[in-house]
């Protein structure tokens, strides 16, 4: 990727075009990373990230500081690129951004669109009941374009974490209690056998996407007691 060679003034940095945004996506309370890439012969020139008009105070961090407030920056010269990771961020911190690569002339830029989400889910939820001791069957729909992705279900409602906690994934497909099918068209289902009132709560259904967040739906399971015969 190259950047645009732009000015430092507001109406040349009108001048990068949609196909040259870099688009960074996170959750409210963690950590976003900004990845900017330049080219060969600019290893050591200094980077930055920026807001606005990206004049001297709309400059949040450089390489030359490598921390600053809820900013730490690092350059990986041998992969070209430097990371801007973002701390505990806010939905304030949504917006533009530029990164910066400073020159003698003409800085470069490339634009930096920040989207951050709720770290909840969902406003629709899926109620399914269970009785003690049986067994329960949770359906996860997804879209066609996902059928090869990677899909799992999680404990609670926080998305962020989801992924890491899952109880079951479609690599691992079963353990004691939990299995994950997956018809490859348009759902997987997870089923839980041997329930308990314990296993009452909230979960989500989720699938990775390799660019952007991933995509969840939530689902509320009761455990009642015993049926009666």
């Amino acid at each position: 990727m190259q950047f645009p060679r732009c000015g430092t003034n507001k109406a040349a940095l009108s001048c990068v075009t949609d196909a040259e945004v870099i688009y960074v996506s996170g959750y409210e309370g963690r950590d976003v990373r900004v990845s900017c890439y330049y080219d060969q012969g600019y290893e050591s020139h200094e980077k930055y990230l920026c807001r606005n008009d990206c004049g001297y105070s709309d400059v949040l961090i450089t390489t030359s500081e490598k921390k600053k407030n809820k900013y730490l920056i690092g350059d990986y010269k041998s992969a070209k690129k430097f990371t801007v990771t973002i701390s505990d961020v806010q939905h304030k911190d949504a917006g533009k951004y530029w990164c910066g690569v400073s020159r003698a002339v003409k800085d470069i830029y490339a634009e930096v669109r920040v989207e951050i989400k709720p770290d909840s889910c969902c406003d629709n939820v899926t109620k399914v009941q269970g009785y003690d001791g049986g067994s329960v069957s949770i359906s996860c729909p997804y879209e066609s374009v996902d059928q090869n992705n990677l899909k799992y279900i999680c404990r609670g409602n926080q998305p962020s974490t989801c992924l890491q906690q899952a109880v079951v994934t479609s690599d691992s497909k079963q353990t004691t209690q939990f299995t994950l099918t997956d018809d490859r068209k348009s759902q997987f289902t997870v089923t839980i056998a041997n329930l308990t009132q314990k296993d009452s709560g909230s979960y989500l259904c989720g699938f990775h996407r390799n660019s952007g967040l991933d995509v969840f739906s939530a689902v509320e399971l009761e455990v009642k007691g015993q049926r009666t015969q």
